[in-house]
């Protein structure tokens, strides 16, 4: 039976049964020469391998870019041609800013739950290396004139309009259509608002980075991050994420000038998520289907939220408002989570979040309720790091927790999970996992 509610699941149950990503580099590095499509293809071949399931089996992959290629628009597909799939493989690409490849998980368990699918692959990636370059409005109607003239002299006319200005590219905007306001100033305007300080902000990207080395050291990532070879002949391979930095200390971070308020502002390099090159990707099918085919499910997703809001107000407070409706379609509360991740775009978001999380204040002002969400113990939250640490490359985040989140509920044989996120355009996303 379908779900009742677009946000919650009764009955049937839809399983993570396994997951993988590329390592997460900082953009320009070790990924330098790669697209999109090459990280993505490559996680998605290797998790097939992996998952003990057959590219025939597979009915649908949801996959999701935030810089979309204009070569590919439709990378999901572009993905099924790359790998071992059939070519009668069905494909969709998403489109959810930070959340994209949750909203590829999400789309992947109602297509189970409606009967259209029984296994997807989705997931998510981004190379910010490889951005398509555009050019100006004029270049293009230059060119444009030119294609349309019926001989030399008519083409070399249409160039002779162009100036030097008309030549300059345009890469990918990082700002809002709307606002004008890149994702980094609209922290900036939460964090006065929200009163959150440059120490606390840079405590909390200090832990981060503590938490990811750790991660790394005590082999949490190991099963879930694949060898990627790079280079001439391939003959470099890159294992692990290049961006936790273990010699990250205060000190250090409190000599980080602001990046988008020079003179009065408190985020930095140092506090916020890098530009980052990676691709992720999860094997979903319902119970029943891993049941038959022998396999054993990391987790199941419980519920989904997904919410919007003013971008001329506090742009990245959307965990703020999914989380309570996620919550609610599981019918659980904040209390009942055993852990928690949430998107780490900068510290001032994470932290704006986590207090309006604990603020009865804000939950009564801003959701209609008379309690807060509740507080986050920090023993549950973030347990392995997040995107400050580890990278976010903006397509691949949503599934990286996912995939995370999933494995953790496996070794503890039990408990939920939640997993959040913001979004440019003022969108907010949550998950509940169980298991």
């Amino acid at each position: 039976m379908a779900a009742k509610h677009p946000g919650v699941v009764y009955g049937r149950r839809v399983a993570i049964v396994d997951g993988l990503r590329t390592p997460f580099v900082k953009s320009g590095t070790a990924f330098k020469d790669l697209t999109t499509l090459d990280l993505a293809s490559a996680v998605v071949k290797e998790l097939l391998q992996r998952s003990d399931v057959e590219g025939g089996q597979v009915d649908q992959v949801i996959y999701g870019a935030v810089i979309a290629d204009v070569e590919g628009p439709n990378i999901a597909r572009e993905v099924v041609l790359a790998g071992d799939f059939p070519q009668t493989v069905d494909a969709f690409s998403v489109s959810r800013a930070c959340a994209t490849s949750t909203q590829a998980v999400v789309s992947g368990v109602q297509s189970i739950l409606l009967g259209n699918a029984d296994i997807v692959i989705a997931g998510g990636a981004d190379s910010l290396s490889k951005p398509p370059i555009m050019y100006s409005d004029r270049f293009v109607d230059v060119l444009m004139d030119a294609n349309a003239a019926r001989d030399i002299g008519g083409k070399v006319k249409a160039f002779s309009a162009l100036r030097p200005k008309d030549l300059a590219p345009q890469p990918p905007a990082i700002a809002e259509r709307s606002t004008g306001l890149t994702m980094g100033g609209s922290g900036e305007i939460m964090a006065k608002e929200n009163g959150i300080t440059r120490e606390a902000q840079d405590e909390f990207a200090l832990r981060s980075h503590q938490k990811a080395v750790a991660a790394w050291e005590n082999g949490i990532f190991d099963d879930e991050v694949m060898p990627f070879p790079v280079g001439p002949s391939f003959k470099t391979t890159v294992s692990r994420d290049n961006i936790p930095r273990a010699d990250s200390t205060m000190e250090s971070l409190a000599k980080l000038r602001p990046v988008f308020d020079r003179k009065y502002g408190t985020i930095t390099a140092g506090n916020s998520s890098p530009l980052t090159d990676g691709a992720s990707a999860v094997v979903l099918m319902e119970e029943k289907t891993a049941e038959r085919l022998g396999l054993v499910p990391r987790a199941f997703i419980r519920s989904w939220a997904f919410t919007a809001l003013d971008p001329n107000w506090q742009l990245l407070m959307g965990p703020s408002f999914a989380t309570p409706k996620a919550l609610e379609r599981a019918q659980l509360t904040l209390d009942d989570i055993d852990v928690i991740d949430m998107h780490e775009a900068f510290s001032a978001q994470i932290l704006s979040n986590t207090q309006a999380f604990a603020s009865a204040e804000w939950a009564k002002r801003w959701l209609g309720k008379d309690e807060a969400i509740g507080e986050i113990p920090d023993e549950k939250f973030n347990l392995y790091g997040g995107s400050i640490s580890i990278g976010h490359p903006f397509g691949a985040t949503g599934a990286r927790q996912i995939m995370t989140m999933a494995n953790e509920l496996a070794r503890r044989d039990g408990g939920t999970a939640l997993v959040t996120q913001c979004a440019a355009g003022g969108l907010g996303a949550a998950v509940v996992l169980e298991r």
